[in-house]
């Protein structure tokens, strides 16, 4: 019998975030944000759960091709672009949209001949310093796009640093708008927390991530609050029980001492599924539907939870370590981490199921 661990991804809740989306946004076309294995969820069946999009985003040329090959007719954006000359012809090739954002791209596409138009999008650098153009030489990226005999139509763009902290989005936006006021064109901005906090960023195309998938971008509103419902469940069972008494320790490095009699139950789920190695004791799970939380070290296959107030609690006992009833942004939070890297985190070797 395999392990009794599984990731369940919820089809219509993906749907429903959507439509979250499409409510904030109602104005603006969507692009799905599906880099990374669809933050975990599975790139093909997360792209026709979200099918209602206006196209796709994401950053592998691979992940890419693999929607083509499935019969995917929409916008798929590149968000880091390309990397090689050889890339170039794939872009014709798949109908492909780069992000263009530096001069190196800007060099290769005038040496690179295109075997058909495509559509571009031009990074500005409104602060956060990543990818993009700066003040100095937008300009001649703006021109070298709008003249090339095979781009069809440039998008201007920029990422947000802070949309989901204290200084928000006005200083970027103000040096956006200054930096790009000369140029006639589509415009996108938006990440989740700009989209749900801040109407001016919506524009003509926004770019939802982690919010598609049920969690929040803020630490101090809820995925619930916002209308969001979760996608992803990690679910396993009790595989064993310890009693302990008082004084007695559990897991590596004794890391866990019992103050008093207690009743463990040992998980089948540990790092090597992709739960956080930094979750401390205390960190929420629900067994059987109750609320508990773990003690002691997370180990690389297993973890110890507290069932001492869960009489009924046995082996084979459900238990959920995130996702139904448990969002993974509390999980994470208890961990120090956030749930974009729990979601993309979860292991190849737990079994993923699509229910509707």
């Amino acid at each position: 019998m395999p392990r009794p661990i599984t990731a369940t991804i919820k089809a219509s809740a993906l749907a429903r975030n959507l439509g979250v989306v499409r409510e904030r946004a109602s104005r603006s076309r969507v692009w799905a944000v599906v880099k990374a294995n669809a933050y975990g969820h599975g790139l093909v069946a997360a792209a026709r759960s979200l099918e209602a999009a206006d196209g796709y985003a994401m950053l592998d040329f691979e992940e890419a091709i693999r929607l083509r090959l499935q019969g995917v007719k929409k916008p798929i954006l590149l968000l880091e672009g390309f990397f090689k000359p050889q890339d170039v012809a794939l872009l014709a090739e798949y109908d492909l949209t780069p992000v263009v954002h530096n001069i190196e791209q800007i060099e290769i596409l005038e040496k690179t001949p295109l075997a058909r138009p495509i559509d571009a999008y031009l990074k500005v650098n409104s602060g956060m310093n990543r990818l993009g153009f700066t003040v100095d030489n937008v300009r001649i990226g703006w021109n070298a796009l709008q003249n090339h005999a095979q781009i069809r139509s440039v998008t201007l763009m920029t990422h947000f640093a802070d949309a989901d902290g204290p200084s928000g989005v006005a200083g970027q936006l103000e040096w956006f708008d200054s930096m790009t006021q000369p140029m006639q064109g589509p415009r996108s901005l938006a990440n989740s927390a700009a989209l749900l906090r801040f109407p001016e960023t919506h524009a003509d195309w926004v770019r939802p991530g982690i919010m598609l998938y049920g969690c929040s971008p803020f630490a101090d509103e809820s995925a619930e609050d916002l209308g969001l419902e979760p996608v992803m469940t990690l679910k396993t069972e009790i595989i064993a029980l310890q009693n302990l008494q008082a004084g007695e320790r559990i897991g590596y490095g004794f890391g866990f001492e019992a103050k008093e009699e207690m009743t463990i139950g040992v998980v089948a789920c540990g790092y090597a599924d992709g739960y956080p190695r930094t979750a401390p004791s205390g960190t929420p799970v629900l067994v059987n539907g109750e609320r508990t939380g773990t003690v002691g070290r997370v180990s690389m296959d297993m973890i110890c939870v507290d069932i001492t107030s869960l009489p009924e609690a046995y082996i084979g006992t459900p238990v959920t370590m995130w996702g139904e009833g448990l969002s993974a942004d509390e999980v994470a939070a208890a961990a120090g981490t956030l749930s974009y890297e729990l979601l993309c985190g979860l292991a190849a070797r737990v079994p993923v199921v699509e229910v509707p």
